[in-house]
């Protein structure tokens, strides 16, 4: 009982500083979140501010048709950024700063407007189960009303560069649904070889990989 409580005072807390639904709120940053510099956007460590906008996104059709895992209540949402998605985030960066070993660690970041710090997406990495190993893969999602803008490739590739220079990641993966003509896109941009088709829950999927070797070639 004290559990839902808690999480009822925080979904408060988070209602009454602003975060309603169907509005992009301006994120206030803070010093102390992990931040990785893109051109005009930039990738941030999840923050429990960043809830709301989390969950207006991963309700679009344009997202949850692709992204259906992402799809959430606004209390849902809260709970699983507070619980899970900051402290996953805190173990990646721990272990990164350490021994650059991130094993199977997963970070979540924001997508952000540098002149605005407006949340429009976010981009990750993790492992993937369904593919072969080596499986970390990287992700992500931009807001309908920031999409065909090339934020996604532009936080695409600050994230692979980041992993590429600063932890112990040799192989990246990528997957598309086949039907998916913008984020087949991105994911070529960025460098990725196409490797074939992927069955994943009775979805088909195209199958990237893109090497540290080949990655740092081209820059």
């Amino acid at each position: 009982m004290s559990r839902l409580i808690e999480l009822g005072c925080l979904i408060e807390d988070v209602i009454k500083i602003g975060l309603t639904r169907g509005k992009v709120m301006k994120h206030k940053t803070s010093e102390g979140l992990f931040r990785i510099d893109c051109d005009d956007i930039y990738l941030q460590e999840f923050s429990i501010e960043d809830a709301i906008n989390i969950y207006r996104i991963s309700n679009q059709p344009e997202t949850f048709n692709f992204l259906p895992d992402w799809k959430s209540t606004k209390e849902q949402r809260i709970d699983w950024v507070t619980n899970y998605e900051i402290p996953e985030n805190k173990a990646f960066l721990d272990a990164a700063a350490k021994t650059a070993n991130i094993e199977d660690h997963i970070l979540k970041l924001g997508v952000f407007i540098k002149e605005t710090n407006e949340f429009i997406g976010w981009c990750c990495t993790g492992i993937k189960e369904e593919l072969p190993a080596p499986n970390r893969e990287i992700m992500y999602a931009i807001s309908n009303e920031y999409q065909l803008k090339g934020y996604a490739t532009k936080a695409s590739m600050g994230l692979i560069d980041y992993l590429f220079t600063n932890t112990n990641v040799e192989i990246l993966n990528a997957v598309a649904l086949t039907n998916n003509v913008s984020s087949n896109k991105v994911i070529k941009k960025c460098e990725f070889t196409y490797r074939g088709e992927q069955t994943i829950e009775n979805e088909r999927y195209n199958h990237y990989i893109l090497s540290k070797s080949e990655w740092k070639k081209k820059q």
